[in-house]
């Protein structure tokens, strides 16, 4: 099992390229399954789920090529789908799996999915999903672990009107691909916006679906009788671009950030600002970043998109020990996100936590220890941690930050920072 070894205390200086999203890979190489013909994705990070995925769309007899690296193209062409099934075994590390669904009913009106694994952040329920299936004549039951869904032999999905009950990204990627070779129209509200949905709407136009309202609360989806293949690059990870934005002041340094979407990043450049960070906008895909000076402590709440991101909350509460008052953040989507903040009062961080509000005050000098990774992005907040820390910080459990970040060992060493992945039992 790899660690990471991080000796603190020096300055990032230099460029960094940013990865495509992860998040906007994973919905759109699962759109592959609604044609028979190739989709060509561009610009996919080579990080762990992007593999699995790959893994579970071969499983299903889809021919997955995988480009030279960085960035990957990945070539997917599901010409049949000989098994509907995406197995416990291939999923259980990764959420996304779930998002098979809404493809698989559309195109074959059968599916059979494990329920989905992944970070352990809270509950994600997928009931949202199930019921908007449901509404467009699904016929859905969960029993050992699967969820089997169908429609009634020699029929389609039909379009219906789906109101979800609360935002949510996966339900609404899932239905948005499920509409696409319905029959009839779809009407989405309280559609996600996230970026990564409005990208799944251009590839899915780009293969031939009809959807109106892509990046706002409500989707128009008008059901076409089969769709073809397409070329598409996904947009840029906006996660990986806020955690490089972090690196930079806490370690005192200086960093360009090349290949981002600035327009993605509003809430979380205006935070950062807030608290005493220099940004300057130097092109349309260009950022950069460095410390104004002293670091200001400042509250924040997470909320879903254009609101500041949860998977930036860990990254944020770094900062936020090194900047001077009390931050207040407050965690309004899952409920068990503050797992890091242990680790970080290992390290000699200042902070305390009741129900979904942590408090953290700073500034507080961090030393090096030996932390576990939690999840994802608890991950990249501990090699946050061990930038600024003083001494040596070994870091367990880092197959959760491989899930989402790529190479992000050779991105921070080649700006300066001493970091090495180790084996264990290695000294």
């Amino acid at each position: 099992m790899d660690k990471f070894r991080i000796e603190g205390g020096r300055r990032l200086e230099g460029t960094l390229r940013i990865s495509g999203a992860k998040n906007a890979a994973l919905p759109a190489m699962a759109a592959a399954l609604l044609t028979s013909k190739p989709v060509c994705l561009r610009n996919i990070p080579r990080v762990r789920d992007i593999i699995t995925m790959g893994k579970l769309l071969a499983h299903m007899d889809a021919r997955v090529e995988l480009g030279a690296m960085p960035p990957t193209d990945i070539t997917i062409q599901a010409e049949k789908i000989s098994d509907a099934e995406a197995p416990y075994e291939l999923v259980r590390t990764m959420r996304a799996s779930i998002l098979t669904l809404g493809p698989l009913m559309g195109r074959l009106g059968y599916a059979r999915v494990s329920l989905p694994g992944g970070c352990a952040i809270g509950a994600r329920p997928i009931d949202l999903h199930l019921k908007a299936l449901e509404r467009m004549g699904a016929q859905i039951i969960t029993t050992h672990g699967y969820v089997e869904a169908r429609v009634p032999a020699d029929k389609r999905l039909r379009g219906g009107h789906i109101v979800f009950e609360k935002i949510t990204v996966t339900g609404t990627e899932n239905v948005l691909m499920a509409a696409t070779l319905a029959e009839g129209e779809t009407l989405i509200e309280n559609a996600a916006r996230e970026p990564e949905v409005a990208d799944l709407a251009d590839l899915l136009i780009k293969m031939g679906a009809q959807i109106e309202g892509a990046g706002t609360s409500t989707l128009r989806i008008r059901g076409v009788s089969s769709l073809h293949g397409a070329t598409h690059a996904v947009i840029p990870d906006r996660i990986e671009a806020g955690t490089f934005l972090v690196a930079a002041p806490i370690t005192g340094g200086e960093l360009v950030l090349e290949g981002c979407a600035p327009q993605h990043l509003t809430a979380v450049l205006w935070k950062l600002a807030e608290v005493g960070v220099e940004i300057r906008q130097e092109a349309a895909d260009r950022l950069r970043v460095r410390s104004g000076g002293k670091l200001a402590a400042a509250d924040v709440t997470t909320e879903e998109y254009p609101g500041f991101a949860t998977d930036m909350q860990a990254q944020y509460m770094v900062l936020a020990t090194q900047a001077t008052g009390a931050s207040v953040i407050t965690e309004t989507i899952f409920e068990n996100r503050f797992m890091h903040a242990s680790e970080m009062d290992r390290m000699g961080a200042n902070i305390s936590v009741e129900g979904r509000q942590a408090v953290v005050r700073g500034p507080t000098p961090l030393s090096g220890s030996e932390v576990i990774a939690s999840d994802l992005r608890a991950s990249a907040s501990l090699v946050l941690a061990g930038l600024v820390a003083n001494g040596s910080t070994l870091i367990d459990r880092v197959y959760h930050i491989d899930r989402g970040y790529e190479r992000i060992e050779e991105k921070l060493s080649a700006v300066g920072a001493l970091i090495e992945r180790v084996r264990q039992g290695r000294s």
